[in-house]
């Protein structure tokens, strides 16, 4: 079972490069008791492509999370404006 809620959703938009991308994620448990970290990313307002990850450990999921983050705050992500 997971401890508190891990879920992400972030946009990085340049009208100059004609770019409107989001990056989501979020961390729940599997039906036998594993940790899962969904990832979905693509183009604003496109299906776009995602990403399971299955964990027998919430740390390990919540470690990679957390490097994910960090990595696309790097790359000018921000939470969404809606």
């Amino acid at each position: 079972m997971i401890s508190q809620p891990y879920q992400l959703y972030v946009e990085r938009s340049d009208t100059l490069k004609n770019m409107a991308r989001y990056y989501a994620m979020d961390i729940s448990t599997t039906l036998f008791g594993h940790a899962c970290l969904t990832r979905r990313w693509g183009r604003i307002g496109s299906r776009g492509q995602s990403k399971l990850h299955i964990f027998e450990d919430e740390k390990d999921a919540v470690s990679l999370f957390l490097d994910i983050l960090h990595q696309k705050r790097r790359r000018g992500y921000q939470p969404s404006r809606r």
